[in-house]
């Protein structure tokens, strides 16, 4: 009996207005029970209360390619083996469905284009034509790829994915000149549908539905070519179309059994992975598709990419990360720029690698490689923040100079080393990332030698902050624990390093300047630390409200996010609906930034009286973080050099100045919008309140 209480939960669930989060959390994988799965995969495509868009068919059927159209209908139910009377109907129903579909959308449809091999095994749930009608169309938006295509963007996406897990596979295949989309096009348009059994698909399904992950055919793909490498590795002398016919037909061999464990290696393969697989390529995926320059240029950064490229924002975050998930992606830092280019800047936790010694002196290099190999190998045994197995290289950011970088990666993949991936926008992403806070996030940084600096006309010379006692507390800067985690976690590395690591034109110099001082905050505005704060209201004190230049924050105050209280659950809310909740005023996208430098995706909503905060946590769902009441707003302050860095301040006057108790950090794209509107109402709040 014990063993079947998550049926009846789910069946509870069911009864009340349920989200795919939930659904994942009862069911972990199990396969569904018959009598459910209408209802299961209704929620977790989010259909469940979706109108009738069926009886707006005019049931009339005159597409340029309905003979076509019919004609597959039959033959793709023919195969199914139905009963004659069962087969008319379905064919009837098959048809209608597809017919509104290119009419609704626009759309025209082609043979072998895998729609209808994605709509055949809804019917096996018995649905009426409108609740079919809306899975498919569920489906298709959500999990088809844009660009299905032979030569697609997809493909070569999917070619990246391959190069990283396993580049001697993919070099093979590369060699036959076996590209990506020769193989696997029917396998991303119809979710493997086309190639597999239906109570396969149908097991399948159960779990992708759950996981609500667009990108798990990526992986699903990627598993099917992982198991299958020893055959495909005994063919590489075959002709190209014997190769062929065995990938293509690879996904026919799963049976029902396999398909947990298939499921379960691609989610691990995706931790795996780094994260900005799916944010770069989210957009030009599964976003709205168009024709635009700027579209097509997307389009060619990502068929010329010479490997898997990773975010500035996922490198920091990883570096900063002091206890990572097992198994997770940990990054290995190899900045390639020349030595002049390191020694005016870099990161503590990077390797360097001078890419012109490939050129100009090859022995040297062959050398600094494999003190790199060492180095990685020793900071992964010390568990180092500085240490993982996965290279990430960085150039400059200037593509001139970057040929030599794209070089050098370009021979540790010819050695078919894993998990090689390129940092996008190179060390100028990371310089430009930091802002503000350089002095603290790189070593040895001269604003005289910096060429990004010069770039950006920044004066040759600064203002030496005043150093304050030994007994002052420092400043908690946006980056403060991110440069501590990052330095702290190196120094244990370099000391074993310093012998291997080739650096021929090092000064030696190191910056090290403290970057305590700098403190000198108006006596008008004083921070409460957490300790101190007691949370009562303050009655009859009319918040002060500004908007000004922030240089720098010295508030020392804990961060949001703090273990939860025991018995203190979560609040979380579906993005959709909560978006149409009546008061809320206007939502604003943004990223919530801690003063552990992580930021987050969140949403910025505005009602008459709270600033409320939503973190995303994906398939549609958000939590909700905090609730701040306009009235507690005191002062709103933009950076100087980053304008869309917005950070929100809470108090109460205290005399002739200001007692801040609390404090928000967002990088928001519409801050001037965002910021007027906030200010407005704040207005209004202390206007009703006279």
């Amino acid at each position: 009996m014990e063993e079947n209480m998550w049926i009846i939960e789910l069946e509870s669930a069911l009864l009340d207005d349920c989200n795919v989060n939930d659904i994942y959390s009862i069911c972990q994988g199990k396969p569904l029970p018959e009598a459910l799965r209408p209802d299961v995969w209704q929620v977790c495509l989010d259909v469940r209360h979706k109108s009738d868009q069926m009886s707006l068919f005019n049931e009339i059927y005159d597409l340029p390619f309905q003979s076509q159209l019919r004609e597959d209908c039959k033959r793709y139910v023919e195969r199914m083996g139905n009963d004659e009377e069962d087969k008319v109907s379905v064919v009837s129903d098959l048809e209608s469905i597809m017919t509104f579909y290119c009419k609704n959308r626009n759309l025209q449809y082609e043979a072998e284009n895998g729609w209808i091999e994605l709509l055949l095994p809804l019917f096996a749930l018995k649905l009426n034509r409108s609740d079919t009608f809306n899975l498919f169309e569920s489906i298709r938006d959500t999990y088809i790829p844009k660009g299905c295509k032979p030569k697609g963007n997809v493909f070569h996406v999917f070619r990246l994915l391959l190069l990283y897990h396993d580049p001697e596979l993919c070099t093979v295949l590369d060699t036959k000149k076996i590209t990506p989309d020769l193989y696997s096009l029917t396998w991303f348009q119809s979710l493997f549908a086309s190639c597999s059994s239906l109570s396969v698909i149908i097991a399948m399904w159960d779990l992708y539905f759950q996981n609500a992950d667009p990108f798990m055919v990526f992986f699903l793909a990627l598993i099917i070519l992982i198991n299958g490498r020893e055959q495909i590795m005994a063919l590489k002398t075959a002709p190209k179309e014997e190769i062929l016919k065995f990938l293509i037909n690879m996904p026919c061999a799963l049976e029902v059994d396999d398909v947990p464990d298939f499921c379960s290696l691609a989610q691990y393969y995706a931790l795996k992975t780094p994260t900005s697989f799916k944010t770069d390529y989210l957009k030009a995926l599964y976003g709205k598709q168009n024709d635009t320059p700027r579209s097509q240029e997307e389009s060619n950064k990502v068929s010329q990419a010479l490997c898997l490229p990773v975010s500035v924002y996922e490198l920091v975050e990883n570096s900063a990360t002091e206890f990572p998930v097992q198994d997770s992606v940990r990054f290995f830092l190899v900045d390639c720029r020349p030595a002049e280019q390191y020694n005016a800047g870099h990161l503590s936790t990077a390797f360097h690698l001078d890419c012109n010694l490939m050129l100009q002196e090859p022995v040297a290099f062959a050398t600094a490689v494999q003190g790199l190999l060492t180095a990685q190998k020793q900071a992964i045994e010390v568990n180092s923040n500085a240490g993982g197995e996965h290279l990430c290289f960085m150039g400059s950011g200037r593509v001139e100079e970057d040929q030599y970088t794209h070089m050098v990666v370009a021979s540790f993949l010819q050695k078919n080393t894993h998990y090689v991936s390129l940092l996008t926008g190179g060390y100028t992403s990371i310089h430009d990332y930091f802002g503000d806070h350089m002095a603290d996030c790189l070593e040895d940084h001269s604003v005289n030698k910096c060429l990004v600096c010069q770039q950006h006309n920044v004066k040759q010379s600064k203002p030496v902050p005043l150093k304050m006692p030994a007994t002052t507390p420092s400043s908690s800067d946006l980056f403060s624990k991110f440069s501590a985690a990052m330095k702290s976690k190196s120094a244990e590395v370099k000391g074993r390093l310093l012998d291997i690591i080739v650096n021929p034109s090092s000064n030696g110099a190191s910056s090290g300047a403290s970057n305590n001082g700098a403190q000198s905050m108006a006596a008008q505005e004083r921070h409460v630390s957490a300790k101190e704060r007691n949370g009562k209201r303050y009655r009859n004190v009319a918040p002060v409200f500004s908007i000004d230049d922030e240089n720098e924050d010295t508030y020392d105050g804990a961060d949001r996010d703090v273990p939860q209280a025991a018995g203190e659950t979560k609040e979380i809310v579906n993005l959709n609906q909560y978006f149409k909740t009546a008061d809320i005023i206007n939502a604003f996208k943004c990223q919530d930034v801690h003063m552990n430098g992580y930021m987050y995706d969140s949403h910025l909503i505005i009602t008459p009286t709270q600033l409320v905060v939503l973190r995303e946590l994906g398939g549609g769902q958000a939590q909700i973080m905090v609730r701040r009441p306009l009235a507690s707003i005191v002062k709103i302050t933009a950076k100087k050099r980053h304008r869309n860095l917005i950070t929100f301040k809470y108090g109460f006057p205290d005399g002739d100045g200001l007692l801040i108790t609390d404090m928000d950090r967002f990088l928001i794209p519409n801050a001037t919008e965002a910021t007027a509107l906030v200010s407005k109402h704040i207005v209004q709040v202390l206007d009703n309140a006279k």
